[in-house]
């Protein structure tokens, strides 16, 4: 525990479970996300809950939020290393790194993407919720989300574009992203990675997809 942020395999660890955090926390976003596409009232049934929940809004809501920053500077910090690394190692670490995959070696790119992407998200939302709650201190409304919600895209071509394209950023973050952190907790058995390897293609591809649907569907629908 003591080498876990100055050694590398412990740094590799911390980076992966955090992603693991991130995962779940992307999993019950779309699942609540979703359901704004079949059924206006339950939807605001859910944001109502996950907005005014003790628990939620104090205890989960801080983690999720110091996840998210851990994340990224971890992922920071494991880039300039592995500059670092290429830079005193040579031609048989460059030889490597170039049999790695496109994904892999553009990491910090998808993930400054995405950091871009979640600054606009928490524009369009969370600080249109901490003024309505906190600032502006209006009445409790539990029918407000859906209608909040359907007016970030409606007639907003530009705001649902970014959105695809931040969530086509996602979708090739996690292609890499899923299995290698699997791999650097150490889950790695010839009897599951095969697989681990498929369930995370799909997850990958399946999460970012369905986020974009929400957007593109409230565009249209609206």
């Amino acid at each position: 525990m003591a080498n876990i942020f100055t050694s590398s395999i412990g740094r590799k660890f911390a980076m992966a479970l955090s992603a693991l955090f991130l995962m779940i926390f992307l999993t019950m976003h779309v699942s609540i996300n979703l359901i704004s596409v079949f059924s206006a009232d339950a939807f605001n049934e859910a944001s109502h809950f996950m907005g005014y929940n003790f628990f939620i809004q104090f205890l989960m809501q801080p983690i999720l939020i110091a996840g998210v920053f851990f994340h990224f500077i971890m992922g920071f910090i494991l880039e300039i290393k592995n500059k670092n690394a290429r830079g005193t190692q040579g031609y048989s670490y460059s030889s490597n790194n170039a049999n790695s995959s496109w994904l892999s070696r553009n990491m910090i790119w998808s993930g400054l993407a995405i950091l871009a992407f979640m600054g606009l998200h928490l524009y369009d939302f969370w600080m249109h919720e901490i003024t309505y709650k906190y600032i502006l201190k209006n009445a409790v409304d539990s029918s407000r989300y859906y209608p909040e919600l359907v007016a970030k895209f409606h007639n907003q071509p530009l705001r649902v574009g970014l959105y695809v394209i931040s969530f086509i950023f996602l979708m090739m973050h996690l292609l890499h992203g899923f299995q290698s952190a699997f791999q650097s907790i150490g889950f790695n058995h010839r009897k599951y990675s095969s697989f681990i390897k498929k369930f995370g293609y799909g997850f990958a591809v399946i999460v970012p997809i369905l986020f974009i649907f929400i957007a593109v569907f409230h565009f249209i629908n609206s």
